[in-house]
């Protein structure tokens, strides 16, 4: 079983077990992450890349930790006009140990629209009261 997962604009195809380095996410050291965002699932027999579907799919992890990448140097020069800059960048990533790919029976209900249709009075059928 596996699933590709989109995080940091890049996307990643991640199994239970494995360790991935992704652009830094904004969690504590041993804390667990959900990655929502699933592009394609596939559980041994089929492939799904329905969005309807994948909705229901969601990739846990634990965050191992967080660090830097290599130092990469961006160096300008322009030839006999003495203009030369040298800058450095070191991008800072986490560690997430993915830990389970959960298929939930039916898709979440966002929080907003139901409380949103509670305060209007309109039931499951659409008829308001």
């Amino acid at each position: 079983m596996y699933a590709v997962i989109r995080t940091g604009s890049k996307q990643y195809r991640v199994s239970p077990g494995d360790v991935i380095t992704v652009e830094k996410l904004n969690v504590p050291e041993g804390k667990k992450y959900n990655f929502d965002d699933v592009v394609l699932f596939h559980d041994g027999d089929r492939v799904v890349v329905n969005q309807k579907e994948l909705s229901r799919v969601r990739v846990s992890g634990k965050v191992v930790g967080q660090g830097k990448s290599d130092k990469v140097i961006v160096f300008k020069y322009k030839p006999k006009k003495g203009y030369r800059k040298k800058r450095g960048h070191r991008q800072e990533l986490t560690r997430v140990e993915i830990e389970d790919i959960i298929v939930r029976k039916s898709a979440p209900r966002h929080k907003a629209a139901t409380a949103a249709k509670a305060e209007s009075g309109a039931d499951d059928s659409g008829v308001e009261k």
